[in-house]
């Protein structure tokens, strides 16, 4: 594919010219919808390594965004762009009345990353962007399994709404955020997503909610020999804010997670630096902790700029919930999995995947992406996800699907490299059909949807009621610059 944001036309075909006539009848429809998106593979895949190959940012993924909005309006959909104040968020809609089910599409890269699609470390450009987390293979395969969804709904000619949302800047930029604050999930019935992983599951889980911020301190410049004394060092109120951080572990809740980045320290050692920055994450299973200890951190940064006669201001960058697990929509997402199946390797991805695994020592095999976990209600909080605060307003389940080799961790260069093979493009496949016959089904089952919902306001209580944890800020469009 060209670097145009235009799509070829043997593109355009092969993903609107293969549409079936999609029986209704239970169980012939379903073969149909994956046997439709094992035709569109080849396409599918072509326009994921093209985001792969873009690997914009959060919030910077302009062409990436525009690629998926034109895919859904050649298919279709009305889409409407630049919701929620980001230039790079759109919603799509397709049909008219309820229920409303949504589709959530992911597209951001990380910075620094950059990999080719080896088996050894190898950056395609020094520092460059990479898609490490997946997010090329996640929004394209939430639009996949959209569109096949719509054209179910067309030939069955019922009544429903299938939207696909485009959310940036997943990774600390917290796009879902400000689209929930917005009202834009507001009329939905269900929300389904996923994420590229090294396993299959979808079983029901949480995750930890998390709050950041950008500290700055001011000081005043001096020559570092000549005059010290003259000098009041931000960089020195930075590291005593990071020796008091990392004092408070020990005093925080069990599962507290903190980190930090010291993103600007000065420009030479022979001058005391004017200017310091430190980027922070505070996590945590429950929105509540972290808001305790996000607070705590601030009299920390406090006392780092009183200590050091430095003057300290912060800016709350994101803030997001933890996911609140539906039990009931993700029976139905783990069966239509199971249905699915995993993904198997040919002879050449087996080759690939055994010099993945052995650049860090490995003890899975390329068969285990052919496995799925089973389902468990038991599942420990680990990463965090925007996806959060959709969870406690709307029915939310997600799913993972082996876009990497078994064992691979995110936010690696493994991660980036088998991405961008066949490897990530069969396991993007996995989740667009699973996420597009558990759509269907839900079409098909008020009762499922009734029961998701009543769950949904069960677990979060009578007296819940929505605030974002990032307050009332704007969108960070240059958190990543």
């Amino acid at each position: 594919m060209n670097s145009s944001n235009k799509i070829p036309l043997h593109i355009t075909a092969l993903l609107l010219g293969l549409v079936t006539t999609l029986p209704v009848q239970a169980q012939k429809y379903r073969q149909q919808v994956m046997a439709n998106l094992d035709q569109k593979m080849p396409a599918y895949g072509e326009v994921a390594h093209q985001i792969w190959q873009w690997a914009e940012v959060g919030y910077q993924e302009n062409k990436s965004s525009n690629l998926l909005q034109t895919l859904l309006k050649e298919a279709g959909f009305t889409v409407e762009a630049g919701v929620a104040g980001i230039p790079t968020a759109f919603v799509a809609t397709y049909g008219s009345g309820q229920p409303v089910i949504g589709v959530l599409a992911e597209f951001d890269a990380l910075p620094g990353l950059s990999q080719a699609a080896v088996t050894h470390r190898q950056p395609v450009v020094n520092e460059a962007p990479g898609h490490a987390c997946g997010h090329h293979l996640f929004g394209t395969a939430s639009v996949a399994a959209a569109i096949e969804v719509k054209e179910w709904l067309a030939k069955a000619k019922l009544p429903g709404t299938i939207r696909v949302y485009g959310t940036p800047a997943e990774e600390g930029g917290a796009g879902k955020v400000y689209m929930v604050r917005a009202g834009l999930f507001n009329d939905v019935d269900a929300v389904l997503h996923w994420h590229p992983a090294s396993v299959n599951a979808a079983s029901p889980s949480s995750s930890l909610a998390n709050k950041s911020a950008k500290f700055r301190f001011y000081g005043n410049a001096s020559h570092a020999a000549i005059a010290p004394e003259r000098g009041r060092s931000a960089l020195d109120a930075v590291e005593a804010m990071d020796m008091m951080a990392n004092m408070l572990r020990e005093h925080v809740p069990d599962k507290t997670r903190l980190h930090y980045v010291i993103t600007k320290g000065g420009t030479a050692p022979n001058i005391v630096p004017e200017f310091a920055e430190v980027f922070y994450y505070v996590r945590h299973p429950q929105m509540s902790e972290v808001q305790t200890i996000f607070d705590r951190l601030v009299k920390i940064a406090e006392g780092a700029a009183l200590g050091t006669e430095t003057r300290m201001e912060y800016e709350v960058i994101h803030g997001v919930y933890n996911l609140l697990p539906n039990t009931r929509l993700s029976e139905l997402m783990y069966k239509n999995l199971t249905e699915v199946g995993g993904v198997a390797y040919d002879e050449e991805e087996k080759v690939f995947a055994e010099g993945i695994i052995a650049s860090y020592n490995g003890k899975q095999t390329p068969a285990d992406a052919a496995k799925i976990l089973p389902y468990s209600t038991h599942n420990r909080p680990r990463g965090s996800t925007d996806v959060g605060d959709i969870s406690w307003l709307v029915p939310t389940a997600g799913m993972a699907a082996a876009t990497w080799v078994p064992g691979t961790s995110a936010h690696s260069w493994q991660a980036v490299a088998a991405g961008g093979t066949s490897i990530g493009t069969k396991g993007m496949m996995v989740a667009a059909k699973t996420i597009a016959l558990t759509a269907i089904d839900l079409y098909n089952s008020p009762k499922v949807l009734a029961a998701a919902k009543k769950e949904l306001l069960t677990k979060r209580g009578a007296d819940f009621h929505y605030e974002a944890m990032l307050g009332d800020r704007e969108p960070p469009l240059d958190y990543r610059k």
